[in-house]
C-alpha cells in the first residue's frame, strides 16, 4: 500500500469508529454531546449500518432529551431502518408515552407503520401500553388497520394475551 492508501485506510477506520461513538451517544441519550455534535455539522438523519438513525435509537432507548435535541435539529420522524421500522413504533414498543408524544408533536405518523403494516398501536396494544394506546387513539390511530397478515391491534393483543388494551380495544368494538 502507498503511503496515500495507508492515510485513506486510517481515515476511513477513525471515521466509522467516531460515527459508532455518535450513535453510542444517542444509544446512552447523551443531549449535551448530541447538541454540541449536531451544531457543529453532524448530519441529524445520520444512519449506521442497519439503517437506523440517531433519533431511532434515541426513543428506541427512551432518551426523551436526545430525542428532543434531534427533532430540534431536524432529524426526520419518519426515517426506518432497514428493518421498515419507524422511531414511533420503537417507542411504542418500549412503553415510552412521552417520546411517544413528542415524536408526534414533531411530525411522526401517528399510525407509524413498518414495511409489514405493523401500526405503533399495534405494538402498543401487543405489549398492554394502556396510555399508549389511549394517546394514538387520541391522536387519530386506526384501531381497524390491517397489517400484512390482516391482523388489528385488538387481534396482536389477543395473540399476546395483553388483556388490558384488549378489554381497551374491545370497548371501542362495541
Amino acid at each position: 500500500m502507498s503511503t496515500t492508501q495507508d492515510a485513506r485506510q486510517m481515515n476511513e477506520d477513525e471515521a466509522a469508529e467516531f460515527a459508532e461513538q455518535v450513535f453510542d451517544k444517542a444509544r446512552q441519550g447523551d443531549a449535551a454531546m448530541l447538541q454540541r455534535l449536531l451544531e457543529k455539522g453532524l448530519p441529524a438523519n445520520l444512519r449506521n449500518h442497519k439503517g437506523d438513525t440517531l433519533l431511532m435509537l434515541a426513543s428506541y432507548h427512551g432518551h426523551l432529551n436526545a430525542v428532543r435535541v434531534l427533532l430540534e435539529h431536524k432529524a426526520d420522524p419518519e426515517i426506518r431502518n432497514d428493518n421498515g421500522q419507524s422511531p414511533i413504533a420503537g417507542a411504542a414498543f418500549k412503553g415510552d408515552l412521552p417520546v411517544v408524544q413528542v415524536l408526534v408533536e414533531h411530525g411522526a405518523d401517528v399510525e407509524g407503520a413498518s414495511a409489514d403494516g405493523r401500526t405503533a398501536l399495534m405494538m402498543a396494544a401487543m405489549f398492554n401500553r394502556v396510555a399508549i394506546v389511549d394517546y394514538l387513539l387520541g391522536r387519530g390511530a386506526n384501531p381497524h388497520a390491517r397489517d400484512a397478515k390482516g391482523i388489528t391491534a385488538l387481534g396482536a393483543a389477543q395473540a399476546m394475551g395483553a388483556q388490558d388494551t384488549v378489554a381497551q380495544l374491545q370497548s371501542l368494538a362495541g
